[in-house]
């Protein structure tokens, strides 16, 4: 298991260093991709600066007791990024890092969507969009009716956003009051076929939420810098970060193309992002 990297949920870590992390999250999920024949790569390069922000930064976890009662809570809603997800929760030490290259193989746990019932640190399942969020606003509900001190982080795609059942749970969390609730949408502005504006364009978003009673902050989602302290923000309403970022970010062929929304990488586009990725290590 050698390079995992073990930090105690009050450290701190620099910037920089969390940029190399993400960026070596990315090289091995483009492996990942590569060696199992599938995978939606652009969506996982651009979430992958937030998940490294929230897993080696801001989430209060134990990797070696991934049911901890105080735990925080983080739902990836955008399931189909489950790739991005598992290799993160591998690096910061919930699961061997040589599983990852069991990724979509027969008997293997690591499906295309995450199973809490095999995956330690998944909190529920996800697939069908629109589900992550009304599950958090039940887990940040239940802490409220507990006493709990836990905060649930939920992160959803900009396309997602279109699904009736996010906006039904962004009305029920303000009501409730959930301030122990983030809502983080990654913003890529691509969805499975085509731009969001070419679809349904919910963008702006954030007058949309804070019509809803959502205190809001807009991010570059792609900059740790940004992004901690955005995740680490605390107020007395539900809180909703637009995290702007770029499809495919880091691999110079993918950003912003909307046909790497499901593609593999043929072998000299493989080559290629490997050497992008690779640079700065």
């Amino acid at each position: 298991m050698a390079n995992r990297i073990f930090i105690h949920h009050e450290g701190f870590m620099q910037p920089n260093d969390l940029d190399r992390i993400a960026r070596q999250i990315r090289l091995r999920d483009v492996q990942a991709v590569y060696e199992a024949g599938a995978g939606h790569i652009g969506g996982e390069m651009s979430a992958i600066d937030i998940l490294t922000a929230l897993y080696f930064q801001v989430l209060r976890i134990w990797p070696d007791q991934p049911k901890h009662p105080d735990r925080d809570r983080f739902i990836l809603s955008k399931g189909h990024v489950a790739l991005a997800l598992y290799v993160t929760l591998a690096k910061r030490g919930f699961l061997p890092e040589e599983e990852i290259s069991t990724f979509l193989k027969p008997h293997s746990r690591l499906n295309g969507h995450p199973n809490c019932n095999k995956v330690p640190g998944i909190e529920t399942n996800t697939g069908p969009l629109g589900h992550g969020l009304p599950v958090g606003v039940g887990i940040a509900k239940a802490a409220k009716l507990t006493g709990a001190g836990y905060h649930t982080y939920v992160l959803t795609g900009d396309g997602e956003m279109q699904e009736g059942s996010n906006w039904e749970a962004i009305s029920s969390a303000a009501q409730f009051g959930l301030d122990n609730l983030t809502l983080i949408v990654d913003h890529n502005r691509f969805q499975q076929g085509a731009a969001l504006k070419d679809t349904n364009d919910l963008a702006p978003f954030p007058p949309k939420l804070e019509a809803f009673g959502w205190d809001v902050t807009e991010i570059d989602g792609n900059d740790i810098g940004e992004i901690v302290p955005a995740l680490q923000r605390r107020g007395t309403r539900p809180h909703c970060i637009v995290a702007h970022t770029n499809k495919g970010h880091g691999i110079s062929f993918m950003q912003d193309k909307v046909d790497w929304h499901h593609k593999v990488p043929n072998a000299e586009q493989y080559k290629i992002a490997l050497a992008e990725l690779s640079e700065a290590l």
